[in-house]
This record gives structure tokens, sequence and C-alpha cells, in this order.
């Protein structure tokens, strides 16, 4: 069974940071689950497993930078796990009739040890199976207290199944002295070494997570005790050693990355440019008289009709969407719109809106909004960030009229939106003051040519002027 490693998360990373494990030894991990946060050049990487398997060896610790490709952990089929819990048992066995042999005389008390020693081993036992990391982190995310759950899987082992009825059916919380915050295991480690109080970094929607501490540590967010008080306060420099080593890299980084890429695509991919101008006016007519049914949370913005006919041009235009590896052309077989987003701290990341031909306007525009919250706040996946078929551009709202773009490789095209601006325009022979934008496209000419550029521009614009088509 291959081993779990270091993933390629874009053209542009050679090497990456394990911020922090989701998983322990002897969990089943499935395509798609989480197993991992690593920190890129540009952001912090909720990382799945493309593989299904039991987790048998964790091969780095959190810290630890690597590169692309080494084994980060071992899986298999649970058989080395298994027979290490075999062994387990044995070993706590054979003490049990040595101080029977040694202390032969007082039979009354035999019963004593009996009646006690099973209340102390049975606990000790049992934890493992009931607070696996991917159960705990599922509990964590549906706000479910394990203590109070009854497991319904081996050895009382609670499933998500268990965790699905506990949050359905929530049981009034027993008092408690303290607050309990919901956080990753490594941001509770990180607070403790930086006497960050997780009270203060709470919410109720989202579990504190390591960048949320280190981030409130630089800023002087108020902090609590330390896990263990040290004899004598740390030194300030022993703390700024301790941030400067877990910190995920900063804009300096990130722009030295998008150099370093940008460089590349320039210099290996040759471009070929073309524009057309688009009337907005019958999609931006439809959308306001759908938003005027629609409820709050439902209505759309220009963006999205944008996107959703972008995505329905290109699924007709299969040689601009897709990969441009080893000297040839490889189609993708869904379109995966990139959307080129931009950071707070600077710089840009353009995850993938996965299947954008396949979905709803109104699912388009919900995918839309969260891909762009989770981007700026450092929770994107993995996938999200090679999963990219063509990207899209729009630096409308900064003003700009066009955008020329610059292909992100290995893809083969770049579609760019500028501002919406009243122009002088003519329709059936009457001119008039109609919102019109700039479309832009950056093709390889690798892969294909003007004309078949030109026909994906002149879909985009037609799908635009049918936009309940979209």
């Amino acid at each position: 069974m291959p081993d779990f490693t270091m993933p390629s998360l874009g053209a542009d990373m050679d090497e990456g940071t394990l911020l922090e494990w989701l998983v322990a030894p002897g969990d089943t991990v499935h395509r798609g689950d989480v197993v991992a946060v690593v920190d890129t050049a540009k952001a912090a990487v909720e990382v799945e497993s493309f593989v299904e398997g039991v987790i048998e060896q964790l091969l780095v610790e959190p810290g630890t930078t690597v590169p692309v490709g080494q084994p980060l952990a071992r899986l298999g089929d649970g058989a080395a796990v298994a027979a290490g819990a075999e062994e387990a048992p044995e070993k706590t066995v054979e003490p049990a009739p040595e101080p029977a042999v040694a202390a032969p005389e007082p039979v009354v008390t035999a019963p004593e040890p009996l009646v006690t020693a099973p209340a102390v081993a049975a606990p000790d036992l049992r934890p493992p199976a009931v607070h696996s990391p991917l159960v705990r982190r599922d509990a964590e995310r549906l706000g479910v207290d394990l203590a109070r759950v009854a497991g319904s899987g081996p050895g009382g082992a609670i499933t998500r199944d268990d965790l699905q009825r506990a949050a359905a059916h929530p049981a009034p919380a027993p008092a408690r002295e303290g607050v309990r915050v919901r956080a990753t295991p490594q941001a509770r480690r990180l607070a403790a070494e930086l006497g960050v109080d997780l009270v203060a970094l709470a919410t109720t929607s989202e579990p504190v997570r390591a960048a949320d501490v280190r981030a409130a540590a630089s800023a002087g967010t108020p902090t609590g005790p330390p896990a263990s008080p040290p004899a004598s306060p740390p030194a300030p420099a022993a703390a700024a050693s301790v941030t400067a080593s877990s910190t995920p890299a900063g804009p300096d980084a990130m722009r030295s990355t998008i150099a370093r890429l940008m460089a590349r695509s320039k210099r290996e991919i040759p471009h070929y440019y073309l524009s057309t101008t688009v009337d907005l006016a019958p999609a931006l007519t439809w959308m306001q008289e759908q938003n005027r049914q629609a409820a709050i949370e439902d209505r759309l913005v220009p963006a999205a009709l944008l996107l959703k006919a972008t995505a329905l041009a290109v699924q007709a235009a299969p040689a601009l969407n897709g990969y441009w590896v080893d000297g040839a052309f490889q189609p993708a077989a869904e379109v995966h719109l990139g959307i080129a987003i931009s950071l707070r701290r600077g710089g840009l990341v353009a995850p993938a809106l996965h299947d954008a031909a396949h979905l709803p306007l109104v699912e388009l525009m919900r995918q839309m909004r969260d891909l762009v919250t989770r981007a700026r706040a450092g929770r994107l996946r993995g996938s999200e960030l090679t999963d990219a078929t063509i990207t899209v551009t729009n630096l409308g709202d900064q003003g700009v009229e066009a955008v020329h773009g610059v292909i992100y490789p290995p893809q083969v095209a770049l579609v760019g939106f500028g501002r919406v601006v009243e122009r002088p325009w003519a329709v059936d022979g009457l001119l008039g003051v109609r919102p019109v934008t700039t479309l832009t496209l950056a093709g390889d000419h690798r892969a294909t040519d003007g004309f078949t550029g030109a026909r994906l521009l002149a879909d985009i614009d037609d799908r635009l002027h049918h936009p309940e088509e979209l």
C-alpha cells in the first residue's frame, strides 16, 4: 500500500512544512479524509488522503519541513497495529500472578486487588478507542461532548453515526468549573508553550487553530497561565525562536514564490492575448429580477453569472480546459474554475471551484462565497489548490477595465474580466448607454491558436446574453 507523502499543492511548491497531524496510528482513513495541515509559501492547507487504509506509523513530526514526495505516514491494512495491540495485554497479564506468589500468606486480602484492579485498568484501556483523532475532530465540528456519548462500535468505540445522533439529540451539559474551548491538538500545545489564553480566541462556529494562536501571540492577545508554571519566565529570545520556527511563511516568501512561478510561466509558455467587449445589460437585468424574488442569502452578484457563463463555455471548448504536461496537452474531464483571490496579508491564491459547469447559480454563489472566506482565513484544502483546470480573474472591483493575465502552469488558459462601466452602445441601430465589461483571454499557443480562443470569448458573450439558460 502506498505511503502518504508530502503532496504538491501547486506548480510553485517544492517543499512544505507539516503543521499538524489530525490522525494517529490505528486510525482508518478514507479518500477525502483530512489527515494533516501543511504550510506552503502561500497558506496553511488541510491535506486530504487519496488512498484508503489504516495509519500504521507517523514518519514526520509537526514543524518539520520536507520536500514534495517524501513519505509522511505509513499506511497499511491495520495488521501491524492489530499485532501491537495483541501483544500489549500479554505484557500486562504477566505481572498479575507475581504479587500472588510474592505474598501468598494474606488470603483475606486477596479479593481486594481483584476488586480494585479492574476499576483502575479499565479506564486506561478505553480512551484510545473512544478518542480517535478523526472522531474527536468531528465532535469538535458538531459541538458534541465525547464524554457523554455512548459508543456503539467495537469495544465501545464512538462512531460517526453516534456523533450524528448525539448532535441531533443533545443532552443538557453538566456544570463545569471551567470553559471548554474547541481547539485542535496543535493549537492547545502551542497555546501552552506561548501562554495564550484559548478562551479569548474561542468562537461558536470554528475551533481554534494553531495559526490563530500564533497570531494572538504576535498581536499581544491577553494570555493565561502556562500549562506548567516554570521556575522563571522564559527569555524573550526563546519565545521568539518558538514563534519563528512554527509561523507560516510571510508575505516576502509568498512574493518570492509567485515571482518564481510567473517568471517560469512567461519563460516557458508562449502567450497569446485576445479581448472583446461584452454587453451585460441582459444579464444584469435578469439578475435584478431574480434577486427581487429570492431570499437574501440566495441573491446573486454579477461575478456568479460571469463564472457560470465561463464554465459552460469552457466545457464546450475542451482544448482550453486541462494541462500541458510532458510536452503534450492533457484535457480535463470536468471544469474546475480556479478563482484568483487576493489575500489580506498580500499575495494571491487560485483555489478551484469544482464542477462549476454543473452547479446551479445559487449553489455556485454559495460555494464561491465559502471559497473566498476560507482562502482568506487560511483553511483551504489540498484538492482546491491542485485541481483547477482554468483560472478566472476579476479585478473589476479595483477599477481595472481590462486584465491581461499570466497563465498559471500547467494550465493552458486564463480568463479575465474588467470593471463594469456604462458606455454608449448601439443595439438594433439605436444608440444608448449600456453596462459593458472587457473580457480577455490569455492562451497557451502550444495547446491552441487564436481561433479557438476567439470562439471561447464569443461563446461567453452569447451565454451572458441569455442568462436564463445559465
